[in-house]
């Protein structure tokens, strides 16, 4: 990267550290059932939501509490489940005609991160109904309140239902960006473990590792705090515990219930200290190949750590003294060594490979500029790279 380039980055990344304090960051109600949902929207004043999810939700069965919650509290509601991986512009615009002819007035997101984006940027539509969503991208472009959203994942993983982004892709040209702003944090958390219950182990599994993937991201930033560094340890240290036990027995609802813990605290990580280059080139390949962005963020991880080298060392070895990986003897090296090490064998007990299927060689240059134009100058990473140096990464995880 030019030096310019570089100091740019780091001044900018500067002033936004020096600027958390001053921010209005909030962290989300919690609410332990799915039981709680109907009184909460009528002491807010709601009187018909809209529910925001996906087939496959809806397939499973997992909805039904809710819908079973709702009917009993004589609360009407709609169902918008046509969100797909990687949600688009379509499902917003679609979603938003539900909203308008259904006359709902709140949103409830059901599912992962995908339906929970979506629901975010119906949130967005409603009170910008003359803005296009890609006039809304980038930074603090939002300034309206919302309506209220509650956010229920059914994964342990994109921590969405802490965060003030919305990762949406256009349905015409497959870019992939993210819309993030502080009216976007829902306004509760649902972190009810049975509706993860019926999870496949594939998708435990990668969206374990996402969470992962976020709170190593936050950590080894250069805009922590002591609050976010708090986060990141706590979920590193459930999810190594856990993410075993879950993927071997997935009834198992103490193990779930760490899990969604770990995701959410690892979601309060990285809403205010950032992610790095493993979130800018998952997202530029969900937005062109419809990659689900956990299994991205998996395969990645320790490809981009390893490039990241003597700048992430040392965070990387208090991850590893952390979990009780290796000694506190250990040389700092060896720890940060042994931390990506431990990543690897994570990947390959849970059938997680390391390439992605279908990523051409004449996509990559188009791909790296839409995850240095993500990430640059914004998230904080330990080694900055520009757009030619990320095509490594796509080389890296391409099938050969």
């Amino acid at each position: 990267m030019f030096i310019l380039k570089k100091v740019y980055c780091r001044i900018f990344q500067k002033i936004f550290r020096i600027a958390l304090p001053l921010l209005p960051y909030r962290e989300p109600e919690i609410l332990e059932s799915i039981e709680l949902i109907p009184e909460t929207v009528v002491k807010n004043g709601c009187k018909k939501p809209i529910i925001v999810t996906d087939k496959g939700i809806v397939n499973l069965g997992l909805i039904d509490s809710l819908v079973e919650a709702l009917k009993k509290s004589e609360i009407p509601f709609a169902i918008y489940d046509q969100t797909v991986p990687n949600p688009t512009t379509d499902n917003v615009a679609q979603a938003y005609d539900l909203y308008k002819k259904e006359n709902c007035d709140c949103l409830i997101a059901f599912g992962g991160g995908s339906s929970m984006d979506c629901a975010k940027a119906l949130g967005v539509q409603i009170v910008y109904p003359k803005k296009t969503l890609g006039q809304l991208k980038g930074i603090l472009k939002v300034h309206k309140k919302l309506p209220l959203l509650i956010a229920i994942p059914t994964t342990a993983g994109t921590g969405s239902e802490t965060t003030l982004a919305a990762i949406i892709t256009d349905s015409k040209t497959r870019h992939k960006y993210a819309i993030n702003s502080f009216p976007l944090i829902p306004h509760y958390a649902v972190l009810d473990a049975k509706v993860t219950l019926s999870l496949p182990k594939s998708i435990t599994a990668t969206t374990g590792m996402d969470a992962l993937t976020h709170a190593v991201e936050a950590y080894i930033g250069g805009s922590t705090t002591k609050k976010t560094r708090k986060f990141s340890l706590l979920a590193v240290r459930l999810i190594c515990n856990r993410i075993f036990t879950v993927y071997e027995d997935g009834n198992n609802l103490e193990a779930r219930n760490d899990m969604l813990k770990a995701a959410y605290f690892a979601g309060c990580a990285f809403t205010r200290s950032y992610v790095g280059y493993v979130h800018a080139v998952a997202h530029s390949l969900g937005g062109c190949y419809n990659v689900p962005h956990g299994l991205a963020n998996a395969i990645l991880l320790p490809f981009v750590l390893e490039a990241y080298g003597k700048k992430a060392e040392k965070k990387l070895a208090k991850l590893a003294y952390h979990i009780h990986l290796v000694s506190e003897i250990t040389p700092q090296e060896d720890a940060a060594k042994a931390f990506i090490q431990m990543i690897k064998d994570m990947k390959k007990k849970l059938n997680i490979g390391d390439t992605i299927e279908g990523i051409k060689e004449k996509d990559i240059k188009k791909l790296s500029k839409y995850a240095d134009k993500e990430a640059n100058p914004l998230y904080p990473v330990p080694k900055l790279m520009n757009a030619k140096e990320l095509q490594q990464f796509y080389y890296k995880v391409m099938e050969k």
